[in-house]
């Protein structure tokens, strides 16, 4: 393998005769997986008002949403038992299942089976991906194909909206789901052909098993919370609690023993994803909003900040990618003071009295703070766990991300209810970027107390 000066590996290992088609396929993977997503956000108004399912509009993200819930800890569980390879090789065609499902539904029920399904591939591929990462490349390479992973993110990010509403105006919103089918048939290809390199798998004789019952529970803790964020009400409030408790009750079972009280080391690790995730989806989520209702920007101009996050989290992650010798928790602990800024100052933005313009400078600064912090927990997350036991943790992960995410967006809907409203909601932000940047402290907090405090 070629090195430079320093033993450092140039990016050019991903291009390896090793490493290249791996990195072809994780990356082709990704940029579907990331149009999907972007893409059926903007088609959503124009297909749910066809199918007459309006009173059902956040019902196709919620199904996905639940779905991957499952998925993600089955896919840890088959992954430690019997490694990457058979969730490799089953995502791909329950996702491109879906996209065939979606794109031909006639009636809600018929596209919400398809969401189910993309959900269900999307889930398995999580995982399924990060393991294949650990099999293929060492602990000092495994940044740069993160780096490469946030910058396959980039293209959707910016395009992916602006693509699937022309495709929706021209040729239809089916086309969103269609067209991408036979992009996923090649990386489906090419994983076929990864997988059958890989080295054959020993099970563990010993490790952690998510269970199939606290992994139904989970995602219906999950779904009730996001539900109830979604529709703001007192009946929302008790429902969006008992799903809290039923939630809390699952993680016990589904996260490394010690997460929710950050026990140094790996329970760290997973924590900080919840932290730093939910930190920043809870601006992301109310910063169009904002931008809105706040400072009058029109709905192109109050996405333009979104747009930033993703070159500034390419921009993080690329640049943690070059510095291969990094300290892993000193880039996750800049990530968080990065992070803490950024949300800190949406409590500025979000008042009538202060320029909507920083928005943009914010969301430049986040985003690098999530680009230099995202990989870095990857990283030590498979830095810090037995090979028998990378699915469950990888699962419980993604899994945090998800809970965080869920339970800091439905904050600010309960505090956009009972202190301000859509129409004027800066009473509202300024509370919650006040809760945001405290949590983001408390992850730098964290990360300064870390074993040998590398």
């Amino acid at each position: 393998m070629t090195r430079t000066v320093g033993a450092q590996p140039r990016t050019s290992v991903l291009w390896s005769r090793e490493h290249r088609l791996v990195t072809v396929g994780l990356l082709l993977v990704v940029t579907l997986v990331a149009f999907e997503g972007m893409g059926v956000a903007t088609a959503m108004p124009t297909l749910v008002a066809e199918l007459h399912g309006l009173a059902l509009y956040s019902w196709p993200f919620t199904t996905f949403l639940v779905v991957s819930v499952v998925a993600t800890v089955l896919s840890g569980r088959i992954g430690d038992r019997r490694g990457p390879r058979p969730a490799l090789l089953v995502g791909p065609v329950l996702f491109a299942a879906g996209l065939v499902v979606a794109g031909t539904a006639g009636s809600m029920p018929v596209l919400l089976v398809g969401r189910a399904l993309q959900g269900f591939g999307s889930g398995f591929l999580l995982v399924a991906v990060s393991l294949l990462i650990a099999l293929t490349f060492t602990d000092r390479e495994r940044p740069l194909i993160y780096a490469a992973n946030a910058a396959a993110w980039v293209l959707p990010a910016v395009v992916g909206p602006s693509v699937s509403g022309l495709v929706t105006v021209t040729i239809g919103w089916r086309w969103v789901f269609l067209g991408l089918v036979p992009l996923v048939a090649l990386g489906f290809a090419l994983l076929i052909v990864v997988t059958r390199r890989l080295p054959a798998h020993a099970p563990p004789k010993s490790g952690r098993r998510a269970g199939v019952v606290a992994a139904v529970l989970a995602a219906l803790g999950v779904a009730a919370l996001s539900w109830a964020a979604q529709h703001p009400s007192p009946a929302a409030f008790a429902y969006g609690a008992a799903g809290l408790v039923v939630l809390a009750v699952a993680l016990r079972k589904l996260l490394p023993a010690g997460t929710l009280t950050s026990r140094p080391g790996l329970p760290t690790v997973v924590a900080s994803r919840a932290l730093l995730s939910g930190a920043y989806a809870g601006m992301e989520a109310y910063l169009p909003l904002t931008m809105t209702s706040v400072h009058g920007y029109s709905p192109a101009l109050a996405g333009l900040p979104l747009t930033i996050t993703a070159f500034g989290w390419s921009a993080g992650s690329m640049i943690q990618g070059r510095f291969l010798d990094w300290s892993r928790e000193a880039s996750l602990r800049t990530g968080f003071a990065l992070v803490a800024v950024s949300v800190a100052g949406f409590g500025f933005v979000a008042q009538p009295w202060f320029p909507g313009w920083v928005a943009c400078v914010l969301c430049a600064v986040g985003g690098a703070g999530m680009g230099v912090a995202m990989p870095a927990i990857s990283v030590l997350l498979l830095r810090y766990s037995p090979e028998g036991e990378r699915g469950f943790n990888t699962s419980a992960m993604q899994l945090a991300d998800w809970v965080g995410s869920a339970l800091l967006i439905g904050l600010g809907g309960v505090l956009l209810a009972a202190v301000a409203s859509a129409a004027q909601p800066a009473a509202a932000m300024g509370t919650l970027s006040a809760v945001l940047a405290l949590l983001a402290l408390v992850g730098v907090r964290l990360t300064s107390r870390w074993p040998g405090h590398v």
